[in-house]
């Protein structure tokens, strides 16, 4: 179980002095039905509160009542908050805005990936972070990664034994993974088993990434410590994997929204227990979670015939108990943390009312726009410097190779027929210059993409999954412009057509964050898809794309630090450039 959240002696003793009359509760939800996860019973129940942690769940009221808030839920239906048990917490969002976000809609706990500190910050700082991130009103916990996937050219800098095993002993830190470099583990690399062997023994599970994996596979890596696992595309699939003995996340994600149909499968297959399911959105981009998080999840299951109790533990009691964190977390119980969603109907996930950590998030429908409290600054994560500059010398293009994306995130090799020496392609070709360049500039990779877009003359982004800059783009004058802007605002996504700058959402946390709000963020997100759209992108979203492009747990090629790599053999077609 996880250490980090938990009360000293004289708080505890507090808590039963709670019950023995002698401390008032802060806060009394009284005459509500609650849906109490380990019985899955609907009961009728006032629930006490003191500070952040429930102390009584039964028919009595507090004799001490003075200046205690009493909420009449009369009429309403208590569910425990929701967990996110799978967040990518760095989609152009950062993590506090996530999380506040998510909890206005009742999503009050998240399980996050720690990939972008393992970039951004060293470990005394990135352990640091994470405390400022247990004041939060959200609970929050984190994985520790094992491996970067993509191919960096000094994977020592980040993923060392010494850093991985300091990360696992963190007491936010709940489980390993996920592991994208399974097949080097299959392989025989014994260092990654033992970072798995050392998570099981901490007590904190490991997560897997095994799209399209055989049962030998899946059988394979449970015998070698995988516990969970989330890439199931078919009903067929995610009973394959109940039976195998893993723990199963279903996804609903911008990239992936299987869910509806994986519910439809499952119960087509009469498949009904639901134990040892969670829901998770996978790190989707901004726009998904217009109307929430782990609710939407709900909801979707509830319309597709899941009952109701097992559509509510999917999204708390079952993700606590895979965690070790059933004491804190996923019910509605004394002793646990007072995350609780105040529903109108029982069939209705989409909160009136969200107390986290027995703070008010929404009342009545009403956000209680609560504060960002993480100073960035403190932690230098800030507009980027760049100290060096791009030129036309930079954009030679020769390499044969190129990438050619068949849906938003799956590109193949194509051989480059397109005259690249140009300083503009022709619109008549959906081929498109593509550049990788170290943030520090001190390497570069060049190459072209097809089917990003049929004329737009730039993209420049720093968002990437190392944090080095992606340029896409027809016009090599346009690129040079696109950097020009994207170094004035410290980092970014901008883009440029023509000589003109037609769109730039600046992301000023790293050059990989945005520090507006939530609600800004969609709008930009949107506008910028409509935009690519407008310019050829045929997919349904960039973000992901632009990301994923030197993600090397996808198939089949990818541009990376090392250079243009086959994924599948695992080698370096075409090196990188130093500059």
């Amino acid at each position: 179980m996880s250490e980090s959240i938990y009360w000293r002696n004289r708080e505890l003793r507090e808590h039963v002095a709670v019950i023995d009359g002698e401390e008032a509760p802060t806060v009394v939800l009284k005459n509500g039905t609650y849906l109490n996860t380990y019985t899955k019973q609907w009961l009728r129940a006032n629930i006490w509160i003191f500070n952040d942690r429930i102390v009584y769940v039964g028919d009595k009221l507090p004799e001490n009542s003075q200046s205690v808030e009493i909420v009449d839920c009369d009429g309403q239906y208590l569910v425990p908050g929701y967990i996110e048990p799978h967040a990518h917490p760095f989609q152009l969002y950062n993590p506090e805005l996530l999380a506040l976000h998510g909890a206005e809609s009742g999503t009050t706990a998240f399980i996050n990936d720690n990939l972008m500190w393992n970039f951004l910050l060293d470990r005394k700082k990135a352990f640091t972070l994470l405390e400022d991130f247990e004041r939060l009103p959200v609970t929050m916990y984190w994985w520790a990664r094992f491996d970067s996937q993509t191919a960096l050219q000094h994977p020592e800098d980040y993923f060392s034994t010494n850093k991985v095993l300091s990360w696992l002993k963190h007491p936010s830190v709940i489980q390993g993974g996920e592991l994208t470099a399974w097949p080097r583990l299959l392989d025989g690399d014994d260092r990654l088993l033992y970072w798995i062997q050392e998570s099981i023994r901490l007590g904190k599970p490991v997560e897997g990434h095994l799209p399209g994996a055989s049962e030998k596979t899946l059988t394979k890596m449970k015998l070698l410590g995988v516990a969970a696992e989330h890439e199931a595309m078919t009903g067929e699939e995610v009973i394959r994997r109940l039976q195998l003995g893993y723990q199963v996340g279903l996804r609903y994600s911008s990239i992936r929204p299987d869910l509806p149909v994986l519910l439809e499968e499952m119960l087509a297959e009469g498949m009904y227990t639901f134990d040892h399911v969670t829901m998770t959105t996978d790190g989707a981009t901004p726009a998904f979670y217009e109307n929430g998080i782990m609710n939407v999840c709900i909801a979707i299951a509830i319309e597709k015939g899941v009952p109701l109790a097992d559509a509510y533990r999917m999204a708390s009691h079952n993700a606590a108990v895979h965690y070790g964190l059933i004491e804190d977390l996923g019910c509605i119980a004394p002793g646990r943390i007072a995350n609780i969603n105040i529903l109108q109907e029982k069939n209705n996930p989409h909160p009136v009312s969200v107390l986290a950590k027995g703070k008010w998030m929404t009342k009545n429908y009403q956000g209680q726009n609560i504060p960002s409290t993480i100073d960035w600054g403190k932690y230098d994560i800030a507009p980027v410097e760049f100290d060096w500059d791009l030129t036309l010398e930079d954009m030679q293009f020769s390499v044969p190779i190129g990438l050619n994306m068949v849906n938003d995130v799956i590109i193949q090799p194509y051989a480059i027929k397109t005259d690249v020496t140009l300083d503009v392609i022709p619109d008549s070709t959906d081929d498109a210059f593509l550049m990788l360049i170290d943030r520090n500039g001190e390497w570069r990779v060049n190459t072209a993409i097809k089917g990003f877009t049929n004329r737009l003359g730039a993209l420049a982004s720093s968002y990437s999954s190392t944090g080095d800059l992606i340029f896409i783009g027809k016009s090599k004058q346009d690129m040079l412009l696109a950097w020009k802007r994207l170094k004035e605002l410290g980092g970014g996504i901008v883009l440029v057509h023509e000589g003109d700058i037609l769109f730039e959402l600046p992301l000023t946390l790293g050059g990989s964050m945005f520090a507006g709000t939530m609600q800004e963020l969609m709008e930009k997100e949107n506008h910028l898809r409509t935009l690519l759209k407008s310019f050829g992108y045929p997919f349904s979203d960039p973000v992901y794309s632009i990301l994923f492009l030197s993600a090397t747990h996808l198939p089949y090629i990818r541009i990376t630090q090392k250079g243009v790599v086959d994924v599948k053999k695992r080698e370096v077609l075409f090196p990188a450039t130093m500059r």
